[in-house]
């Protein structure tokens, strides 16, 4: 549930959101690519009757493309997200602050 009150919660919040749909994003596109070479794997070792040996290249073969394409999709994200600075405090609460301060 979203913060009601202060804009900096909401802002925190909405951030903690987009950081999230991103993680989510590329974790499961990185288990669809490992269970792609898993099943390509057993597939290829079966039609050839060499059971482990396909299926073990195809998940080593798979860590370089599923870290290429996370790096992709985590840029990509990144470069979408528009820069917007927190809320400012009011200037009654900073002057009340520098007045403090001293």
């Amino acid at each position: 549930m979203p913060p009601n009150g202060d804009p900096n919660k909401k802002f925190q919040y909405a951030l903690n959101l987009g950081l999230a749909g991103i993680a989510g994003q590329v974790g499961f596109v990185a288990l669809l690519i490992v269970a792609v070479a898993l099943g390509a794997g057993l597939w290829v070792d079966r039609l050839l009757n060499v059971r482990p040996l396909f299926m073990i290249l195809f998940l080593i073969g798979s860590v370089p493309i599923t870290i290429f394409i996370m790096i992709r999709l985590a840029l990509g994200a990144v470069s979408k997200i528009k820069p917007v600075l927190p809320p400012r405090e009011t200037t009654e609460q900073t002057k009340k602050e520098e007045d403090s301060s001293e």
